[in-house]
């Protein structure tokens, strides 16, 4: 959808089922001629969009959410389908969408500036020092497939409620999903060119190049997310990257409440998400218990067909990542993991995996998994598990069970994330929240408020009087 308009690409690529491991859609894939295209229809578009009262672009995003509603059995099949999510996950992805454009909406008349105090200076006396926020332009927004339509609506709602255009580059093998969302945001009456979606892997880079690009907005890999930074250093940019999931069981904890969370979380979406459960820290004293009631709710999970509305875990994204998952277990366990559930696949579907670590570090604990496979290792003392995702390559967010608020806050403070979530795991998310990480998690933050935040530009204007 380039200026309002379907166009044809340079050619076609296929998504697949991966479930059934048959082709899904064709669609057309961007080169640099489409790519340059979109740019200059969201450059002609960026100062139409940036002149729009904030109440018209409120009127317009809420009329969006309201087009998404009526479509939501159909997103919720065609994610099923071309991502294997289970039905139920991808219903309950859809739901969010326009919950997000509503909160995208109410921001959008929220954008505030400040006033600065010039008499607090000699230079500054007699005069009256505004700062005003101004839409960035033209935003490029990457997203991911593992949330394919959720975390479109997190970039391209922010970027509308500012005032900026857009162009949508999503991941190859969720792109039908993606078109079907587009084709509904747009029918709900964004003005042409504001919205602008091309498809491909090849296109990803030539949007992020583009002179006519005043922003980037990413989703997904810290390898890719280090390679948009160093393409261009002079950007803004705002990361939303990988996480390695850790989640501390202290002494205290409802250890049910725990490890039914902890099971759950790790497995949910096949472990496709930044903050899914992956490193499980258990009090020694308490981790035997723990760990019969992890295997007991992991044996209860089914496994198989996403539209299957019993199902708990459908297949990862296709069977090369799921051969990729296979051999990091294969690695752990050479390093001295014990698998105590799982660790096999067919075709695309990875068995859930549950790993016992003698000793931090290895394959599964370092690095981003992102497939359905937990590790659970015992502590000591509290300032082991804060070592460890201190010193860790990734912050995104980490989960503490605890019946102490005491050490629940000071855990909060210790751990360097970008959040902590108290008696709950890593893997939760609210729209209308900062959601971010540091280090090799990213930098910025989604979440309306906070997004719009990094989609504006501050301009500091002195009046004389």
């Amino acid at each position: 959808m380039i200026g309002g308009r379907p166009t044809e690409g340079e050619g076609v690529f296929e998504t697949v089922d991966p479930y059934r491991q048959t082709p899904f859609a064709e669609v057309a894939q961007a080169g640099p001629r489409e790519v340059a295209a979109a740019v200059k229809a969201a450059r002609a578009a960026a100062q139409k969009v940036a002149a729009t009262p904030a109440r018209a672009r409120a009127a317009l995003l809420r009329r969006a959410a309201e087009s998404v509603r009526t479509r939501a059995e159909s997103l919720a099949l065609t994610m099923a389908l071309e991502t294997g999510k289970p039905i139920r996950d991808a219903r309950r992805e859809v739901a969010r969408c326009p919950e997000t454009l509503e909160l995208c909406a109410e921001e959008a008349v929220r954008i505030e500036g400040a006033h600065i105090p010039m008499d607090a200076t000699d230079i500054g006396a007699g005069k009256l020092g505004l700062v005003l926020r101004f839409p960035l332009g033209v935003i490029a927004a990457i997203t991911p497939y593992n949330a394919p339509l959720n975390l479109v609506c997190h970039k391209v709602g922010p970027a509308l409620a500012a005032g900026n255009a857009v162009v949508l580059k999503p991941a190859p093998q969720a792109s039908a999903t993606v078109a079907a969302l587009v084709e509904a945001l747009c029918e709900a009456g964004l003005p042409d060119g504001w919205l602008n979606s091309i498809y491909g892997d090849a296109a990803g880079r030539l949007l992020v190049e583009a002179s006519g690009i005043d922003a980037v907005s990413f989703t997904g890999s810290t390898a890719v997310g280090a390679r948009i930074r160093a393409a261009v250093p002079l950007k803004p940019v705002v990361l939303e990257l990988g996480g390695n999931g850790f989640t501390i069981v202290h002494a205290d904890a409802d250890l049910e409440v725990a490890a039914g969370l902890c099971a759950s979380n790790a497995m949910r979406l096949a472990g496709q998400s930044c903050i899914s459960v992956q490193n499980v820290c258990v009090a020694r004293p308490m981790f035997d218990r723990f760990t019969a009631m992890v295997l007991a709710q992991v044996d209860r999970l089914k496994v198989g067909n996403p539209l299957d509305e019993a199902t708990d875990v459908g297949p990862v994204i296709s069977v090369s990542a799921a051969e990729a998952i296979a051999r990091r277990i294969e690695a752990a366990v050479k390093a001295g993991a014990e698998v105590l559930r799982g660790g096999g696949r067919t075709g695309a579907l990875v068995e859930p995996t549950v790993l016992r670590l003698d000793a931090e570090g290895g394959p599964t604990f370092d690095e981003e998994v992102f497939g359905p496979v937990v590790n659970l290792i015992a502590y000591d003392d509290l300032a082991e598990p804060v070592s460890w995702i201190n010193r860790g390559r990734y912050g995104l967010q980490a989960g503490v069970f605890t019946g102490s608020l005491a050490v629940g806050m000071s855990l909060a403070r210790a751990l360097r994330v970008g959040g902590v979530i108290l008696n709950g795991t890593s893997t939760w998310r609210s729209d209308q929240a900062p959601y971010g990480g540091v280090k090799d998690s990213g930098s910025g933050r989604e979440g309306p408020r906070y997004a719009i935040r990094d989609m504006t530009e501050e301009r500091f204007v002195v009046i004389n009087h």
